[in-house]
């Protein structure tokens, strides 16, 4: 089943005197239900400005970006910000988590804006912050945590709402080896068990080696489109 589907998706950023840069270059893909892919390639490929464009937080000059079916580019301002809200897990490379509020205020932020209950919040932000290594500074705001720390928080909101899908940018950028070995298993598990898709923006060897499937971006163009194996099959 497609999750997400992209129809000749077009990002130009205009520097002056001419000079046009093609971030998105005519991006067509389907990304399927339950995949862990991998989107790589060099600085300056575009691979954050797509991942942005597949989530709604970016639009593109031309071309069509679909989640089940619906095209995201059509949808008001304020339906979108529901959309993204209900569907889609966010992991950003600057973190963004919020500066007044602690570990578990910021995991369980997401899920506090859908109404769950503080029962429900509070187990899942506990087994959360437990699973990422972090039960102990639950009480910490982001900047009495290291960089490190702090990405680990933003991957366990990501995950906190069980979203039909999350886009990850440079998700393990500053963890070591351990920290981020635990994420990616924390991740497959929810891949494997609940069928929830990741598609991942990368320099990182280890998330690479782990991806099912990777996409080559080159000058903001597909260079190739390889699946490493057959996607485990889903209880």
């Amino acid at each position: 089943m497609k999750v997400i589907q992209t129809n000749e998706l077009f990002k130009i950023y205009n520097e002056g005197r001419g000079n046009e840069v093609r971030a998105v270059n005519g991006v067509t893909t389907t990304i399927e239900k339950g995949e862990f892919t991998a989107i790589v390639g060099p600085s300056g490929s575009g691979k954050t400005t797509l991942l942005n464009i597949m989530g709604g937080l970016d639009s593109p000059n031309s071309g069509n970006v679909f989640i089940d079916g619906i095209d995201i580019g059509k949808l008001k301002e304020n339906e979108l910000i529901n959309f993204r809200l209900h569907n889609i897990g966010f992991v950003f490379q600057a973190y963004n988590l919020i500066p007044v509020l602690n570990a578990k205020e910021n995991v369980g932020f997401v899920m506090l804006l859908q109404h769950y209950s503080e029962k429900q919040i509070d187990e899942r932000v506990e087994s959360l912050l437990n699973a990422v290594g972090l039960k102990d500074q639950i009480e910490k705001r982001p900047n009495e945590m290291s960089g490190g720390q702090q990405q680990r928080i933003a991957v366990a909101r990501a995950l906190a709402s069980k979203p039909k899908f999350v886009l990850a940018d440079e998700p393990t950028a500053n963890l070591d080896s351990k920290s981020t070995s635990d994420l990616l298993d924390i991740m497959e598990k929810l891949n494997r068990e609940e069928g929830m898709t990741f598609v991942f923006s990368t320099h990182d060897q280890r998330v690479i080696d782990r991806a099912h499937r990777i996409i080559n971006l080159e000058d903001g163009k597909i260079k190739s489109d390889t699946k490493k194996s057959t996607q485990i099959d889903k209880a």
